[in-house]
């Protein structure tokens, strides 16, 4: 039921808009932490709606705090930085 009322909701949209909402890029809600005194790799999901600012390695056992600048540890350490720093390069934040 929620996808039909979705789609009638894109069918009222004018094209342009249309066009403008389907060309911005989708916020990625997962990352591979690495970590940097063992280089071991992990996936991890990340929270919309909260910052990380603390990752034990599971192999060293380190713990690991974003880098000075950085609000998290997934923008530190991360593949792909937080949710929130992604909205803020596209300009929807």
């Amino acid at each position: 039921m929620l996808a039909l009322q979705e789609a009638d909701s894109i069918k009222s949209l004018p094209f342009e808009s249309l066009l403008r909402k389907m060309s911005q890029p989708s916020v990625v809600f997962s990352s591979t932490l690495v970590c940097p005194h063992c280089h071991t790799k992990q996936a991890e999901w990340m929270p919309s709606d909260a910052c990380v600012v603390l990752w034990e390695c599971p192999q060293c056992h380190a713990h690991l705090k974003p880098k000075a600048g950085d609000c998290c540890v997934f923008c530190s350490y991360g593949t792909v930085p937080c949710p929130s720093r992604q909205l803020e390069h596209t300009g929807d934040r």
